[in-house]
């Protein structure tokens, strides 16, 4: 019986005392909750894009597709040039045959040299390319 009483009085099976109950951490779940809230509700009443003054359907018309990657001149980093479908020095005649007097959009890697790139902005004003738009990307 002796060690029962040392059980009523608070103490461990052994006679120990017990630990201290450690008081309860404040949940982080109603923050989270709140925080997922306000991003729905932010993203909710957001503007992507702004919308367009008018709604407007263009007419329909059959016309080229507009000039993009594969109708500009690329300059690999050891010189090589492309322009659609012609490499080398195929791309000069391809170029004879180039419509209208709209800007040639040059695609040149970084690493070429500006003289050599200023060596073929001379060839391209000797073959009839009177202007030429550089493509770069923001830093």
């Amino acid at each position: 019986m002796r060690g029962a009483r040392a059980f009523d009085r608070g103490g461990g099976a052994l006679g120990l005392p017990r630990p201290a109950r450690r008081r309860a951490g404040e949940s982080v779940v109603p923050m989270i909750n709140v925080v997922f809230l306000l991003l729905i509700f932010f993203l909710m009443t957001a503007e992507i894009a702004p919308p367009p003054p008018l709604e407007v359907a263009p007419p329909a018309a059959e016309a080229p597709p507009a000039p993009g990657a594969e109708a500009a001149l690329h300059v690999a980093a050891d010189g090589r040039l492309a322009y659609r479908d012609a490499r080398g020095e195929g791309v000069w005649p391809a170029l004879d045959d180039r419509e209208g007097d709209a800007a040639l959009p040059l695609r040149a890697d970084a690493a070429v040299p500006a003289a050599e790139l200023a060596r073929l902005l001379g060839r391209l004003a000797a073959a009839g390319v009177g202007e030429v738009d550089l493509a770069v990307v923001a830093r």
